[in-house]
């Protein structure tokens, strides 16, 4: 990779450079740099052949999970999972030696090649789907599944060969799931992590499966299902948001391939399919492909392992907590505790909507909000003189609330900006996400100031359903009223 160095990561990897030799192995080339690892082509001395060496370097917790994707992917022979050869310290550094694959990973290819073939991605598919189950049936939950940890072997006269690599999150299904993750931290890539991951949720193989599914949704489209501008909101559009409907990007597949995708894509682990090779087998036939040769090591039969998770985290302070004006340039951060999933959350392609009402958000000022929020805060902002009421239809899947930017590409369909201004306002505050029998709900994604319904704190990645009549209380003045119109209801203003 051009100007990455393990320089970047500090510490004994600093000084290692091609020619360099850990434990009988001498670095050739520099491959890859990620996270607290270096990844080398390099060649064992003792047995004459090329290896790719990961190399890491750090504090008793990073030594843990290195011996962890050590023993993990150790504890799994598979012919689509890639083998290590060994795994030791030498001099302080941390090193996996494992099987060089010369071609590139899945996310390459898709940036270079975009959408792929119906057999082409079917065939990556199902490979990866058995390494995930054989996987399972070994008591591990893989829990990073992506593009980017699917490498593709290629040489003259023979198939693609794709591995499953990267099992540095991989957790014991029956652990209790504590030690090496504080509670609050997310670990994992939000364009492919399923809900319950998100939400500190006990996990098993089908976070795996919902993750493929995000995958096999790339590799046919060319782009990640849910895609925004911010991290957080992709995490809360795996949270809240319907899968996305393939065949709108892709119309040349067949409409069924949305209906398996869906399945895989459920926000309940409960209405996925048994296993990650029932998902693989169920989208072939949706996209018309052979059937998958099972001459690999037999699936696992969906058997059920659960992860204790992380402690909950208290939610915090009221949104009339001293009021702070949100920076521009603030990074987007996950809130501190675990986010909950709504139950009411569906699992199935929504149905067009009936015209059959119509739901508004009302944008105001708020007088008596206004001075609540500075008896509480310590900087002085002054009420505006006149703020126009502003009505919003509701429609589609999901409604933002914030600030427009052009720069940062942030674009909310209720925009804030003004003028006025509600300076307590962030680019992001709220999203109203769309529910069944054409319901609104609200959820605050982590906003500095937070929000209130009917006066109440909403917690961080909380969803609160929503009433004619509902009032929504952000920033240091503004008051977003929501109501329901019957057809032919008249309401007067």
């Amino acid at each position: 990779m051009a100007e990455e160095s393990p320089a970047q990561l500090g510490g004994l990897l600093t000084g290692l450079v091609p020619g360099s030799r850990i434990a009988g192995y001498l670095l050739e080339k520099l491959v890859g740099v990620g996270g607290a690892a270096a990844v080398y082509r390099a060649r064992d001395e003792r047995l004459g052949r090329v290896v790719a060496l990961k190399l890491l370097a750090g504090d008793d917790l990073v030594r843990q999970r290195f011996t962890r994707e050590a023993r993990a992917v150790a504890a799994v022979d598979h012919p689509h999972i890639i083998p290590i050869y060994e795994a030791g310290e030498a001099g302080g550094v941390l090193f996996i030696a494992m099987r060089f694959v010369a071609g590139d990973d899945l996310r390459v290819i898709v940036g270079r090649e975009g959408g792929l073939r119906p057999g082409r991605a079917a065939a990556f598919i199902s490979p990866v789907a058995s390494a995930l189950d054989a996987a399972h049936a070994a008591g591990l939950v893989h829990r990073d599944v992506k593009p980017a940890n699917m490498l593709v072997d290629v040489g003259p006269g023979r198939p693609e060969h794709v591995y499953l690599s990267d099992f540095g999150l991989a957790r014991g299904v029956l652990s209790s799931g504590g030690g090496l993750t504080m509670a609050g931290q997310f670990l994992g890539t939000p364009d492919y992590a399923a809900p319950e991951q998100i939400g500190g949720q006990p996990l098993d193989g089908r976070v795996d499966q919902y993750a493929l599914a995000c995958v096999a949704y790339t590799l046919l489209s060319g782009s990640v299902p849910f895609k925004r501008d911010e991290a957080m909101a992709v995490l809360y559009a795996h949270l809240f948001a319907p899968p996305p409907r393939l065949t709108a990007v892709r119309p040349d597949l067949p409409d069924a391939v949305d209906q398996v995708l869906a399945r895989a894509l459920a926000k309940a682990p409960q209405d996925r399919y048994d296993s990650c090779g029932d998902f693989a087998d169920a989208l072939r036939e949706a996209l018309g492909v052979p059937p998958y040769d099972p001459s690999g090591p037999r699936r696992s039969t969906g058997q059920a392992y659960v992860i204790t998770p992380a402690p909950p985290v208290t939610s915090r302070a009221a949104a009339t907590a001293p009021l702070t004006i949100p920076p521009d340039s603030a990074a987007t951060q996950l809130p501190d505790g675990p986010m909950a999933v709504s139950p009411a959350a569906s699992s199935v392609l929504p149905p067009p909507p009936a015209e059959t009402e119509t739901w508004t958000a009302v944008v105001a000022a708020d007088r008596a909000y206004y001075d609540s929020v500075q008896a509480e805060s310590d900087q002085e902002i002054a009420f505006p003189a006149q703020v126009p009421e502003r009505r919003f239809p509701l429609s589609g899947t999901e409604v933002r609330i914030g600030r427009r930017s052009v720069s940062r590409r942030i674009e909310p369909e209720i925009d804030l900006t003004g003028p006025p201004a509600d300076p307590g306002v962030s680019r992001l505050h709220a999203v109203l996400i769309a529910g069944a029998n054409r319901s609104w709900s609200v959820i605050d994604p982590g906003s500095p100031n937070g929000i209130l319904v009917n006066g109440r704190d909403v917690p961080p990645g909380k969803s609160v359903a929503l009433r004619d009549g509902d009032r929504i209380h952000l920033g240091a003045w503004t008051v977003i009223t929501i109501t329901r119109d019957q057809p032919g209801q008249v309401r007067s203003s």
